[in-house]
């Protein structure tokens, strides 16, 4: 008798491997959520669950697509509009700082310096 994976081709695995695993765990990710809400009564999670579970790609397509943004998905957004600003505020200092040191070692002119300051600062 063949073992399983002698018999499963190239188009068996890929259909696993790349298809149906990706799938399953953003479905089990999607019933966590719906558990996981502080929002959703018993009832509502209960339906989204049964929606969930007999349509699978059509149930968690409409779940994320309807799911109201709570309090902590606002806060994560600001975090990352934070974080986000802090990276460039730092990649901008780091640019004009090293504009500064090709400027003290004379590769470039003080024109040449201050039109990539004001580009960099600028944003243009």
């Amino acid at each position: 008798m063949p073992l399983a994976a002698e018999t499963m081709g190239f188009w068996g695995w890929f259909f696993l491997l790349l298809i149906f695993i990706p799938l399953t765990i953003i479905w089990v990710f999607t019933l966590i959520d719906i558990f996981s809400r502080s929002d959703l009564s018993g009832w509502a999670k209960a339906l989204w669950v049964v929606f969930v579970i007999i349509l699978p790609l059509l149930g968690m397509l409409v779940y994320f697509i309807a799911r109201p943004m709570t309090a902590e998905d606002v806060e994560a957004q600001e975090e990352y509009v934070r974080m986000k600003d802090f990276s460039e505020a730092s990649d901008a200092a780091d640019k004009l700082h090293k504009l500064a040191e090709l400027r003290d070692k004379g590769d470039l002119s003080q024109e040449e310096f201050e039109t990539q300051k004001a580009r960099l600062l600028g944003g243009s």
